[in-house]
């Protein structure tokens, strides 16, 4: 039994959250930062489920914009994050929990494939389910594969970790006089343009009642403080 608030949670990580100083590719020593934090609320009972994005390797959009095929982009920035997601994997067992990757692409020797009701199995087994390659489908963002994801495991909150603490009026680095939201409407953040996740990850969320919360996983111990019930960063719901 879970000793904190949620049962079952979908934290989305970017790729970027992945670069610490680097330009390009992995820090080990933040995946495995983010591991421990990771395996922390695991060993506390919660089920944990991790999308991540590939944006520190690979970013289709970009890469169509520059003349590639923005499909052949797209699949490319997929197998990104299957890299970023067995990285995330190898941290997570030196942590000390057991966890799987699960991919939306068909790459059986290297991971699984994403079949709901065996993820769903692997959570309540205690694994950290690592789901990669987005929804396997090109034109839809890992925010949207997180929120799908989030729907289908029947999370009790999806958990959008960023660089900031929360959703703010406006680019708090660029204005000073920005204003960070506690709670906010899933339309609010759409109708303003608030800038946390792309507007189908928003409305699927809004149309299937799941709570997002926007938090600054550059915080050591920030995800814990969260599951035991602080009420930090932003709540969108």
């Amino acid at each position: 039994m879970t000793s904190t608030r949620y049962r079952r949670i979908l934290l989305k990580l970017s790729g970027e959250a992945l670069l610490g100083e680097h330009d390009y590719g992995i820090d080990p020593k933040i995946s495995s930062r983010i591991a421990r934090e990771v395996a922390e609320a695991a060993h506390t009972g919660v089920q944990v489920g991790i999308v991540v994005g590939g944006g520190n390797i690979f970013r289709g959009a970009g890469l169509a914009s520059k003349g590639m095929d923005r499909i052949t982009g797209d699949h490319m920035g997929m197998l990104a994050t299957v890299m970023n997601g067995l990285a995330l994997q190898d941290a997570l067992e030196s942590a000390g929990v057991s966890s799987r990757v699960m991919s939306a692409i068909s790459i059986r020797e290297v991971c699984e494939d994403f079949i709901r009701r065996r993820a769903v199995r692997h959570l309540e087994k205690g694994r950290v389910v690592v789901f990669a390659a987005g929804t396997g489908n090109p034109f839809f963002t890992t925010d949207t594969a997180a929120a799908l994801r989030a729907v289908e495991i029947g999370a009790d909150l999806m958990i959008k970790a960023t660089k900031v603490d929360g959703v703010y009026s406006a680019d708090p680095e660029q204005d000073a006089e920005a204003k960070r939201f506690q709670q906010v409407s899933y339309d609010e953040v759409i109708e303003h343009k608030l800038k946390v996740m792309d507007a189908n990850a928003l409305v699927l969320c809004r149309d299937q009642s799941m709570p997002i919360r926007v938090i600054n996983l550059t915080r050591p111990g920030e995800l814990m403080r969260l599951l035991d019930g602080q009420e930090i960063g932003t709540l969108i719901d």
